[in-house]
């Protein structure tokens, strides 16, 4: 039984791809350093799939505890989703983005190098297409043109693991761009809770659904869209943790890097998942709309053709699966919140 490495392993994607990981046979140790998710999400991965494992507080910048965990575990993968991900922080707090993110990973990378673990997956983004290619984007198109340091840093590290392939015919990885994940696990126990006010589209919603925030902020109605609200490739988090899972399959019959795109090829405006989640829900959602945000685009959205044909892997949720799904695990949290929730 191999055993995978997720860092980030208690976040909104890594604890979805840590379900299917243990439901598919492997075994995994999680790291996190809990600073955007909790403790408590991975007892709700062991309640799921009712497999135990090792899981270690820990952030990326601190080496010699990233070393301890190396050698008290025999890794054969990692699966490196750790990292900062809110595009508008990362335009206030660029040298924060570029120490997590990237010295996190050439940490990660030169401990994987140590222990001889040279297979990677790397949880990376649509940001790294830029603002001047086409849509859909292609897996060919050029990338670095990045819009926001969060995308920078996505383009860089994608940029250290070709290079790293390269040097090393022994190393092997996978990219994965992915684009808006929402929804959540069909059991209601993990999900997206960001902690303090939320940077993304979904979390915001449950917030103003709850009555716990007054409205939904729109960041732009004079896009050149549909509806002129952003247009984005909302992807269900668990067709996500499937495609992660099949490209780590993939992952241990190659050699190199290779890059994919996990979306479903279609987009959705704003106002389109608002509406949506106020049918699947029955909550009306009060929105306003606000100045654009700085770093984001009007439109992008997925040609995932190349991850059909060689990974066998298809989006299979609809909007209103992953609008549902959503709002199950704001329901199911705790009672307190149900009873806010019903009000």
């Amino acid at each position: 039984m191999k055993t995978i490495l997720v860092t980030g392993g208690a976040g909104f994607i890594g604890s979805h791809t840590c379900v299917e990981l243990l439901q598919n046979g492997y075994r995994i140790c999680v790291v996190d350093n809990f600073c955007n998710s909790s403790p408590a999400t991975l007892d709700a991965i062991h309640e799921i799939t009712g497999k135990y494992f090792p899981s270690y507080n820990c952030d990326l910048i601190d080496e010699k505890a990233l070393a301890q965990v190396f050698q008290e575990e025999k890794i054969d993968a990692v699966i490196h989703f750790a990292g900062l991900k809110a595009v508008g922080e990362s335009v206030q707090k660029p040298t924060l983005y570029y120490r997590n993110n990237v010295t996190g990973t050439l940490n990660l990378l030169e401990q994987m190098e140590q222990n001889g673990v040279r297979r990677l997956v790397f949880s990376s983004s649509a940001t790294v297409y830029g603002e001047n290619n086409p849509i859909p984007y292609k897996e060919d198109m050029p990338t670095g043109q990045t819009t926001n340091p969060y995308g920078t840093t996505k383009a860089m590290i994608e940029q250290i693991l070709r290079d790293l392939c390269q040097s090393d015919s022994r190393w092997s990885t996978m990219l994965l761009r992915y684009f808006n994940p929402i929804g959540a696990h069909p059991s209601g126990l993990i999900g997206e809770d960001p902690n303090g006010i939320p940077n993304n589209l979904m979390p915001y919603i449950m917030r103003v659904a709850q009555g716990t925030l007054p409205y939904l902020n729109i960041f732009g109605n004079d896009y050149p869209t549909k509806d002129g609200t952003g247009v984005r490739d909302y992807i269900h988090v668990c067709d996500l943790a499937v495609g992660h899972v099949k490209a780590l399959n993939a992952l241990f019959a190659q050699e190199g890097a290779s890059v994919y795109n996990l979306g479903t090829g279609q987009g959705s405006s704003v106002l389109e998942v608002v509406k949506t989640f106020e049918q699947e829900s029955g909550v009306p959602v009060p929105y306003q709309f606000a100045p654009r945000r700085a770093g984001d685009l009007p439109e992008y959205f997925a040609d995932a053709s190349k991850a059909m044909q060689e990974l066998g892997w298809q989006a299979q949720f609809t909007l209103a699966d992953m609008c549902r799904d959503s709002w199950n695990f704001i329901k199911m949290k705790s009672p307190s919140e149900r009873e806010l929730v019903a009000k």
